[in-house]
C-alpha cells in the first residue's frame, strides 16, 4: 500500500499536520493499512459500503492515502471522491435543479459548468462513460464515494426533496448498473439519518465499518515509519513516551480535583499535530529525537496556539492586514454559533469581505482548505481541532486590531473586534474591560454620537482609576477633552485636558489639544507655555504642534516667530494655517506673498471665522480698511468654527464706527 522509498511533503517534513492525507501522501501514511485493506474489500464486494467514525479519527485521510492507493486503477474504475455539500447559490439560481446535491456530487467528477451539470441525473452521467473491461475483457466495478457525507442531513427543511431525488437518482444508477458501488464516509453522529435509505441504496448488499482511533501499536508505526526516509529516528522509549502522552487524558473539576484517565486509543489528528509540532522545533543537527525533545515539544494545545500565532502573523505582515482582523473574521466566518464549522464562498475579489489573496495564504499555511463545489471555491477550517485555536487568543492582539481600525475610521470593524477582546477575556478581566469602553467611546465619536462617547469614558476613567493606571485615567481625558473641544465646549475641554496632561507628561497630541482649548478660550499666551514645553520633548503630534504655536504667534504680531513655525509645516498646510501665514507674511511687509496666499485661504475657507478675520486684518494692514471691515463681518457671522470671543472682539474693532 505504501511506497518503499518514502518522502516528504511540500513543507519539507514527513508528518502532514493539521490537513488531511491526500493520495499523494500514501508513502507517509501508516498504521492503518488493515482498516484500508477491509475497506477496499468491502467497497468491492456491497452495493452500499458506509464508513464511519468520530470526527478527526481520519476518514478522509484513510480514504485518499489508504483505500485508493490500495485499490489501484487496474482493477477498479474509481471516480474522484465526491462531496455534496449544497451550494446556496443554487438555490436562487435561474437554472431549473432538481437536486442541489446531484449537482454538487456532479460537479466533484467533473469540471464541466454547473449549467450542463444541472440537465443530467447521476445515471445520465455514469452512462456517457465509457465501460471498462479488464485484460479477460470482463466489466470491472465501478467505485463510487461521498467524503463527509453527513453534509446530506445538515441542511435546512426545505433540502428534504432534494435529498429525496439525489437518493433516488443513486439507488437508480446503482440498479442500472450491476458493478456500480457505493461508498459513504460520515460522521458517527449522523448514522441515524443514513438508516431510512439504506435499504433502497444498498438492495440488499450492504456494509458498515467503524473507523476507530490508533490502538498503540498503529500509533507507534504513524509514529516511527514516516521517518525511514529521512536522517533521524526515534531514540529508544522517545516514540513510546509520546504516544503514552497521548493516551493520557487529565481532567480538572471545578472544585479543582484532577483525574488523569488511560485511554485505549490515540487520535490520529492528534498524533499528526504532536509529530509535526515536534520535528519543525527540532534543531537541524539532531538526528536521534529523545524523550527530552518528546516532553519538551510535543503538546497538542500549545502547538495548536502558537501554530495559529505563527500562520497569522505572517499572513498579518504579508498583506498589512492586523492579525487580530484576520482571527476576528475566521472567528465569524468559520466558527458557528453552535462552535462547529462554517463555510463560505470565494466571490470574485474578495471572500466574506477579506481579499482573496490573503485568503489563499491562509490556506497555504494551513489554516483554511478549499475545495470546488457547483463550480465554486469553497473555504472552511482546516479542522475542527483549530476552533478553540482561533476562538482562544490574547484579548490584545484583538485590541490592537481595534486600534488599527480606529486609525482608519472604520467604525463597525473596530467595534467588532473590540466585542472579540472582551468575549476572549477572562470575566474580571478589568483591565481589557477598560480598554474595550475606551474604544467603544471612540467608536461612538466617529459615528457621531457624543452622549454615548461621555458615558463609555466615563466608564473606562472608572475602571482605570479601580486599577490605578494613571495612564489610561489620562487617555480618556484626553478623549473627553478632545469631544468638548469638537462640541465648543472649552471651558470644560481646557478641565479635562489639565487633568490627562498632569497624568499623562509625555503625550504630545494631549498638550496640543490643550493649548487649542485654552486658545478657545482666549488664553492664547498660556496655550504657547503648554505648546513650547510640549516641542521641548518631542511626540508624535510634532507638525500639529508646530502648526498650532504658528498660528498662536500670527495673531500675537510676532511674524517671524511665526513664519519659522508656519514655515516647516507648508507642506500640510489647512485653511487656518495657511491663512495665518498670509497674515505673518504681511505683518513682516511681504505684502505681495501675503496677498496671494489671503486669496488662497479665502478660496478654502468656508466659513471658518479665525480664517476670515485673519483674511480682514490683511486687507487692513493693504490699506483696504472697507474690504478688511467686509471680512470681518462675515468672521463674525461664521460658525464653522465660530470666532473665540478674544477674536471676535478683535474683529468688532475692524468693523466702522456705527452711524
Amino acid at each position: 500500500m505504501t511506497s518503499a522509498g518514502h518522502v516528504q511533503n511540500e513543507t519539507g517534513q514527513p508528518y502532514v499536520g493539521l490537513r488531511a492525507f491526500r493520495q499523494q501522501d500514501r508513502g507517509l501514511f501508516f498504521g492503518r493499512e488493515r482498516e484500508a485493506r477491509e475497506i477496499a474489500t468491502l467497497w468491492q464486494a456491497d452495493r452500499l459500503t458506509v464508513l464511519y467514525g468520530a470526527s478527526g479519527v481520519g476518514k478522509t485521510s484513510l480514504l485518499h492515502a489508504g483505500v485508493l492507493p490500495f485499490l489501484g486503477s487496474d482493477r477498479v474504475d474509481i471516480l474522484p471522491v465526491g462531496r455534496v455539500a449544497p451550494d446556496p447559490a443554487l438555490l436562487v439560481s435561474t437554472t431549473p435543479v432538481r437536486s442541489v446535491y446531484v449537482l454538487s456530487l456532479l460537479s466533484s467528477w467533473s469540471a464541466a459548468p454547473p449549467a450542463e451539470l444541472a440537465e443530467l441525473t447521476v445515471r445520465d452521467y455514469l452512462d456517457q462513460r465509457p465501460a471498462r473491461v479488464d485484460r479477460y475483457d470482463d466489466p470491472i466495478p465501478t467505485l463510487i464515494s461521498i467524503d463527509q457525507a453527513e453534509e446530506m442531513f445538515t441542511g435546512a427543511p426545505y433540502r428534504e426533496s432534494d435529498l429525496e431525488e439525489f437518493v433516488a437518482q443513486l439507488a437508480d444508477a446503482l440498479q442500472a448498473h450491476a458493478g456500480l458501488r457505493l461508498l459513504l464516509s460520515m460522521r458517527q453522529e449522523y448514522l441515524a439519518s443514513i438508516v431510512p435509505f439504506e435499504r433502497v441504496l444498498g438492495q440488499g448488499s450492504r456494509s458498515w465499518f467503524h473507523l476507530l482511533p490508533f490502538r498503540r501499536e498503529a500509533a507507534l508505526d504513524a509514529t516511527r515509519r514516516p521517518l525511514e526516509g529521512t536522517d533521524r529516528r526515534f531514540g529508544e522509549n522517545a516514540a513510546e513516551l509520546l504516544v503514552d502522552d497521548l493516551q493520557t487524558v487529565t481532567i480538572h473539576s471545578e472544585q479543582g480535583e484532577k483525574t488523569v484517565l488511560r485511554v485505549s486509543g490515540v487520535e490520529p489528528v492528534q498524533l499528526q499535530v504532536v509529530c509535526s509540532a515536534l520535528w519543525e522545533s527540532l534543531p537541524p543537527d539532531v538526528h536521534e529525537i529523545t524523550v527530552d525533545h518528546v516532553r519538551l515539544h510535543a503538546n497538542v494545545d500549545r502547538f495548536l496556539a502558537g501554530f495559529c500565532r505563527r500562520m497569522l502573523r505572517e499572513v498579518a505582515e504579508r498583506h498589512g492586514v492586523p492579525e487580530g482582523s484576520i482571527r476576528s473574521w475566521l472567528r465569524r466566518t468559520f466558527i458557528t454559533e453552535h462552535g462547529t464549522r462554517g463555510t463560505a464562498y470565494e466571490g470574485l475579489h474578495q471572500t466574506s469581505g477579506m481579499p482573496n489573496a490573503l485568503v489563499r495564504s491562509l490556506e497555504d499555511r494551513h489554516i483554511l482548505k478549499a475545495e470546488y463545489r457547483a463550480g465554486a471555491r469553497w473555504y472552511e477550517l482546516q479542522h475542527d481541532r483549530l476552533i478553540a485555536a482561533i476562538r482562544h487568543t490574547d484579548p490584545e492582539t484583538f485590541l490592537q486590531a481595534a486600534r488599527t481600525a480606529l486609525s482608519r475610521a472604520q467604525w463597525t470593524h473596530a467595534r467588532e473586534l473590540t466585542e472579540d477582546a472582551v468575549r476572549t477575556a477572562e470575566f474580571d478581566d478589568l483591565g481589557v474591560r477598560a480598554e474595550a469602553e475606551a474604544i467603544f467611546g471612540d467608536v461612538a465619536v466617529g459615528t457621531g454620537d457624543p452622549a454615548t462617547a461621555w458615558r463609555r469614558y466615563d466608564a473606562a476613567a472608572e475602571m482605570f482609576a479601580v486599577l490605578q493606571r494613571a495612564d489610561g485615567v489620562g487617555r480618556v481625558l484626553a478623549a473627553k477633552g478632545r469631544l468638548s473641544l469638537n462640541l465648543g465646549d472649552y471651558p470644560t475641554a481646557v478641565s479635562a485636558l489639565s487633568a490627562a496632561v498632569a497624568r499623562v507628561p509625555g503625550d504630545m497630541s494631549a498638550q496640543t489639544a490643550l493649548a487649542q482649548a485654552l486658545w478657545h478660550v482666549g488664553q492664547p499666551r498660556s496655550a504657547l507655555i503648554v505648546l513650547n514645553g510640549a516641542l521641548a520633548v518631542g511626540g508624535d503630534a510634532l507638525l500639529d504642534a508646530l502648526a498650532l504655536r504658528g498660528v498662536i504667534l500670527a495673531d500675537l504680531d510676532q511674524p517671524e516667530a511665526a513664519l519659522r513655525d508656519l514655515d516647516l509645516v507648508r507642506q500640510h498646510q489647512q485653511p487656518a494655517t495657511l491663512a495665518a501665514r498670509a497674515l505673518a507674511l504681511a505683518l513682516a511687509g511681504r505684502f505681495d506673498a501675503a496677498e496671494q496666499e489671503a486669496a488662497d485661504a479665502i478660496a478654502n475657507a468656508g466659513s471658518n471665522g479665525p480664517v476670515l478675520l485673519r483674511a480682514a486684518r490683511i486687507r487692513v494692514i493693504l490699506g483696504n480698511a472697507v474690504a478688511g471691515a467686509d471680512l470681518a463681518a462675515q468672521a463674525i457671522r461664521a460658525d464653522d468654527p465660530a470666532l473665540p470671543e478674544h477674536l471676535r472682539e478683535q474683529a468688532r474693532r475692524l468693523l466702522p464706527p456705527p452711524n
